[in-house]
């Protein structure tokens, strides 16, 4: 089967999870622009070389250092809750392997990411030269402090589950923000959640859906001084 029907079955599987899920995600379809950056965007870069012949299952991937890359739905509607628009700002906690951020960088004007592990952020960095995702900027620190430099920002993603929101990212939220965060235990009972600032700052949270995703690690090590 040829890699483009691999992408459009992997799309098909998308818009199944989202009529399946549809009572709890308050949705019965996607943007058609995150639609179009997911099938646009190559998956199978972003996955080991030896599992690239699984890249486009509807379910995550390991890439190393205990991470994964998420599954194809869920990073198709955790771009959509986030709303992306042309001349957005967004932060992206945990890079991984790029995936999630190179669907946004299709999607925004600029795209900061930040990894705990150097790593994957060095091997990421690479493969965004190589693919001309010019508009990122990563680097490694701690999720749970973000990125202060270049706050507010109109939209911040995390890929990992924190025990906690973390109260940074809310202040680094610009007022009409959206914050997306699976929040729970470590491998427990963890809920996807959506973070909104009011235009008088004012935050409003929702339970979307129960996820699994690996946890956010808190570094004290990961400092704004590492620029890998």
């Amino acid at each position: 089967m040829s890699i483009r029907n691999d992408r459009q079955r992997m799309i098909d599987d998308i818009e199944n999870e989202v009529e399946f899920t549809r009572h709890m995600i308050g949705r019965d379809h996607l943007d058609t622009k995150v639609m179009d950056a997911m099938r646009e965007v190559r998956r199978e870069e972003f996955v080991p070389p030896e599992l690239r012949c699984a890249a486009f299952e509807n379910g995550p991937l390991p890439i190393g250092h205990g991470q994964t890359i998420s599954q194809p739905y869920i990073v198709a509607l955790m771009t959509d809750m986030l709303n992306p628009q042309p001349g957005c700002s967004v932060l992206e906690i945990g890079t991984g392997s790029g995936y999630q951020t190179a669907i946004l960088s299709r999607l925004c004007k600029k795209v900061y990411t930040l990894e705990v592990v150097p790593g994957l952020c060095d091997a990421a960095k690479l493969l965004f030269e190589k693919l001309g995702c010019d508009n990122i900027e990563a680097r490694t620190g701690n999720g749970y402090d973000g990125w202060p430099e270049h706050a507010p920002y109109d939209g911040i993603i995390v890929t990992a589950a924190a025990s906690y929101i973390p109260p940074a990212l809310v202040e680094q939220l610009k007022p009409d923000g959206r914050l997306v965060i699976p929040v729970g235990q470590p491998y427990g009972h963890q809920e996807l959640m959506l973070v909104e600032k009011d235009p008088q700052g004012e935050i409003h949270t929702r339970d979307i859906l129960g996820v699994a995703f690996v946890p956010m690690v808190e570094s004290k090590q990961a400092g704004y001084g590492d620029q890998s």
